[in-house]
């Protein structure tokens, strides 16, 4: 019987989920455990790590996994060079489900760089007011450049923070590009950071920055491994049909 893994976390992780649910397939749903109260899923679900490829490999054969689809965000690099590799060394079928990348448009006055450090380097200067849109995983990063006062929106209660001048907003999207509009003007936002995270729960901020006149510095992807790239459920669906998956109704 098949028993599909779906690494996820994302809002197309949970849409894929539902639809696995509906017809009543055999799945587990994987969150990474960075999040305090993620969302509930209509699959059996775990929490945490896997101990990198071997630990994922391991896993796999001892539940019986015969597909995975990795629909981890798109910066969740190591995850998805882990699933790559424990599949090619269980031959084990593996498909992402992935967003397409947000793309500059009229308007838009965006500035790359290819990763975190990058991003704290173009941060060098002058003392600034950035929203900070890069998750709590980085902020440490960020302490290099101190001297900006930082606007944290983030979907937990942080702990400690290594940024001395910020202030933090605890909400979860999809956000609104009038209620960014309005959050960037009240905290005087100069300067956006952002992943190219893609999907629309998330772009508003850059549609309000477009607005505003603001700079967006934009963090590019990470080059994925080799892989079936998927960017709807309905191809995802179609992918297990052709994998031999009985998708019920």
């Amino acid at each position: 019987m098949p028993h599909l893994l779906i690494l996820g976390g994302t809002t197309e992780a949970n849409a894929l989920s539902n639809a696995l649910a509906e017809r009543g397939v055999n799945a587990t749903y994987s969150y990474a455990g960075r999040v305090d109260n993620p969302r509930p899923q209509p699959l059996p679900t775990r929490v945490g790590g896997f101990g990198g490829p071997v630990g994922l490999a391991r896993y796999m054969v001892e539940n019986g996994i015969t597909h995975v689809i990795d629909a981890t965000h798109p910066f969740a690099a190591q995850m998805s060079a882990n699933a790559a590799r424990a599949c090619a060394e269980t031959g084990t079928p593996l498909a992402a489900l992935t967003r397409p990348a947000w793309e500059e448009g009229e308007g838009d006055n965006w500035t790359h760089v290819p990763d975190i450090p990058a991003a704290v380097e173009a941060l060098s200067g002058a003392r600034r007011r950035v929203f900070l849109a890069v998750g709590r995983m980085h902020l440490q990063d960020f302490a290099a450049q101190s001297q900006h006062h930082y606007l944290l929106r983030l979907v937990d209660e942080p702990g400690a923070l290594p940024l001395p001048d910020r202030e933090v907003v605890v909400s979860r999207g999809p956000f609104t590009v009038e209620g960014d509009r309005d959050l960037m003007q009240r905290h005087g936002t100069e300067i956006v950071v952002s992943k190219n995270a893609g999907g629309t729960g998330a772009r508003a901020k850059l549609d309000a920055a477009r607005e505003l006149g603001l700079p967006v510095l934009m963090i590019d992807r990470p080059v994925p491994p080799q892989r079936t790239e998927l960017t709807s459920v309905a191809q995802v669906l179609d992918w297990l049909v052709h994998s031999g998956v009985n998708l019920g109704v």
